[in-house]
């Protein structure tokens, strides 16, 4: 390359790492550390797809007051502390401060200032808070557009509102503020003048409330009402409490609802670009969070039923039995511009997979019966219309201009590389989607048989017929072992990369013993594990890059989703690994576990890195502790068999107690003391088995052994000891 060649530029994208989050879905409020939401970057208000305020900044005197730090709140709120220097006593410590505790709602979002006065003399000072509005749609925010703020309605005393055909924001403030609009500003400006005692503080609340004028638009999702976190406690390694009392917490404030059907929750997939119903996302989280009861797994089954595919359509990828990728307010670039998108090659069957869990783990049976027509749906398009080309795997091909080209979960663009770094050709049969596919035959199967469906030894064949087949065609090697591909690109060539997608293979029922085992050997290298979780990308590919989307970084969801198979399998130690690095990052993030972080490495003494665009809070990163829980405890449950199987593999978490599961509707306990011995406390009418050896858990119908507690009868409630 030549002196004056210049090489294209970087994409850019908005970075997140460094503000702070707070929300309660559908709104979240995204600022700097000191609070301050300024203007002309991502930071602000959203909901449902705009951006509801655009600046957010108090000054006093104008000065703005100089942030020391922030915490979270009972109740999900954030408290900023910062300092106001030009005020005070004469010393050089700080005596006056200003607090603000925020709170996001549905509707919108509430603060509280607080001007603190803790010198020996009374203050006098002039509180302003600025305010802009410019409900920007969200997918111009994420591409870095900018969008003029709008000019506010004249303040009727202390309210001001903005509005367009689409949306009013409204502001009001308490406390006697004196309110303005215009002056060449077209935000607003909140003033109040403030006498402050000493020792005194004052106080002025602020509410800002968004109202859709169209409230029948698609992908307008309600706030799952005011249900409280789940109330899980812990006791067990350092680190884990506070893990899973954020996550708990983060679960809770993800919650939406179809308006016409509020008895119906989901978890929204994550903060801010995804505060929507996501097919996958949604999918992934009820299925973790079956330990802590079925209801989230109904919701997300219902609602995503009702918007399954009826018709084909190549632009969307609808197809009829399909289940969506995504629901939104507005469309999104992503996906092609349309509100309601089908560009995904796993959700499907992970539907079909989160039914046949939830039943397992004791959802009620009218809630099933009631969702067996869905289910024959998503069934015929598995084995009819998921195979594009006939070869007997499925695959996909974006047959539409825009839209995702790669519809597995790794959707970036250069996610599906071979090991030299070159890009696979579509169309693209990911491994993982075989898997899921099986799975979904198989347990498709179990639950035709249980209600009295037809069709169930056909979907066995199928199933068995697609395991043959992947066992010719994905196994590859390199220097560190045997795996299977990622996946088979156009021309039919496994893509011979060693990837953290093999690990969705395990526990699905794909696998001999013998494959599993060779799977875990494989992911317990060094290049995959690297000490904080388990890599997208093995390091030692061209391509690596440990700051890159899907090729080199730490995804707590994909790590999760290994461990889980691991234990399943009965190979603990391999999954004992991936979960420890897991909670050994978690302190870096606060432990509000990332969308992603980067895969550095920490046997290196590489410290946890962020990923600056990852979203955070994240359903499935935030559910995947819940999965890890599930792999530590060793829990499988089979509540229509009456059997509940418990064996604790984690050595190194013990002694462990959880408390606030929940099976077949009742709660759920389990201690685990230092040496192992367990005690399970619980009144669902299951028989409670301690296990022995990990291998003794339940291993998936592939092994040629029989599901957990097959044919034994329900024993009532009952402890178990080990």
């Amino acid at each position: 390359m030549s002196p004056t060649t210049r090489q294209p530029s970087p994409i850019p994208q908005p970075f997140l790492h460094d503000l702070v989050t707070c929300v309660s879905a559908p709104t979240v409020v995204l600022s700097g550390q000191d609070g301050q939401v300024r203007s002309g970057s991502v930071e602000g208000a959203f909901r449902h797809d705009r951006r509801i305020v655009s600046r957010l900044v108090v000054d006093v005197d104008g000065h703005e007051p100089v942030g020391l730090g922030h915490g979270y709140t009972p109740g999900g709120g954030i408290r900023f502390v910062s300092v106001v220097r030009h005020l005070g006593d004469p010393t050089a410590d700080p005596t006056v401060r200003l607090e603000r505790t925020r709170h996001a709602r549905a509707d919108g979002f509430e603060e509280r200032l607080e001007l603190v006065n803790a010198s020996r003399q009374p203050v006098t000072a002039r509180v302003r808070l600025r305010v802009a509005v410019d409900l920007a749609a969200m997918d111009a925010v994420k591409h870095g557009e900018t969008t003029a703020a709008l000019s506010p309605r004249p303040p009727d005393g202390a309210t001001v509102t903005w509005e367009d055909p689409r949306t009013r924001v409204t502001l009001r403030a308490g406390a006697d503020p004196v309110v303005a609009a215009g002056d060449g500003d077209p935000g607003a400006t909140v003033t109040w003048r403030v006498d402050v005692p000493a020792r005194a503080r004052w106080t002025a609340d602020v509410t800002v409330t968004a109202v859709d004028r169209d409230p029948e638009a698609v992908g307008v999702f309600a706030a799952a009402g005011d249900a409280p976190a789940p109330e899980v406690t812990v006791t067990g390694p350092v680190g884990l409490a506070p893990l899973v009392a954020r996550s708990m917490a983060d679960l809770s404030a993800l919650r939406l609802t179809d308006p016409q059907h509020p008895g119906d929750a989901f978890a929204a997939a994550g903060s801010p670009w995804f505060l929507t119903l996501f097919g996958r996302d949604s999918l992934w989280t009820a299925r973790f969070a079956l330990p802590l009861g079925t209801s989230l797994a109904r919701g997300t089954l219902r609602t995503l039923a009702r918007r399954q595919g009826t018709r084909h359509d190549p632009v969307t990828g609808e197809a009829p039995g399909k289940i969506p990728h995504e629901v939104r307010t507005s469309p999104q670039r992503a996906s092609g511009g349309h509100s309601v998108y089908f560009g995904t090659v796993d959700a499907t069957a992970l539907w079909v997979c989160l039914l046949h869990d939830a039943w397992r783990w004791g959802m009620p049976e009218p809630d099933v019966v009631g969702l067996l027509e869905p289910l024959r749906a998503a069934l015929r398009w598995l084995v009819e219309d998921a195979d594009g080309d006939g070869d007997g795997f499925l695959e996909y091909l974006n047959r539409a201009d825009t839209g995702l080209a790669n519809q597995g979960w790794k959707d970036s663009g250069d996610a599906i590389q071979f090991s030299d770094g070159t890009i696979a050709s579509p169309p693209i049969a990911l491994c993982e989607a075989q898997a899921y596919a099986y799975q979904a035959a198989t347990g498709g199967a179990d639950l035709l048989e249980a209600f009295g469906q037809p069709g169930a030894d056909r979907l066995r064949e199928w199933a068995a017929r697609l395991r043959e087949r992947f066992r010719d065609a994905f196994w590859v090697e390199d220097a560190r072992g045997r795996f299977p591909a990622i996946a088979l690109e156009g021309a039919k060539r496994p893509v011979d990369v060693a990837t953290s997608n093999v690990g969705h293979l395990l526990g699905t029922g794909l696998l001999t013993t013998a494959e599993a085992a060779a799977i875990a050997a494989r992911l317990a290298e060094p290049d995959l594990d690297c000490g904080y979780g388990l890599r997208t990308l093995t390091a030692d590919a061209v391509g690596f890059n440990p700051l890159g989307y899907h090729v080199g970084t730490v995804w707590p969801h994909d790590t999760a989703i290994a461990v889980g198979g691991l234990v399943r399998e009965g190979l603990p130690q391999a999954a004992e690994s991936l979960a420890s690095g897991v909670l050994r990052a978690a302190p870096t993030f606060d432990y509000r576990l990332p969308e992603l972080y980067a895969g550095m490495d920490a046997t290196g003494g590489q410290p946890p890195v962020a990923y600056p665009a990852a979203c955070r809070p994240q359903a499935w990163s935030a559910a995947a502790v819940v999965a890890l829980l599930q792999a530590a405890l060793g829990l499988h449950a089979d509540v229509p068999a009456g059997v509940l199987s418990v064996r604790p593999c984690f050595p190194s978490w013990f002694p462990l107690r959880v408390t606030g599961l929940r099976v077949a509707g009742h709660p759920l306990s389990v201690s685990v003391d230092a040496d192992g011995t367990t005690r399970v406390e619980t009144t669902a009418p299951v028989e409670v088995r301690v296990a022995g050896p990990a291998a003794d858990l339940p291993r998936p119908r592939s092994a040629q052994t029989a599901p957990a507690g097959a044919g034994v009868p329900g024993a009532g409630g009952g402890t178990g000891v080990g």
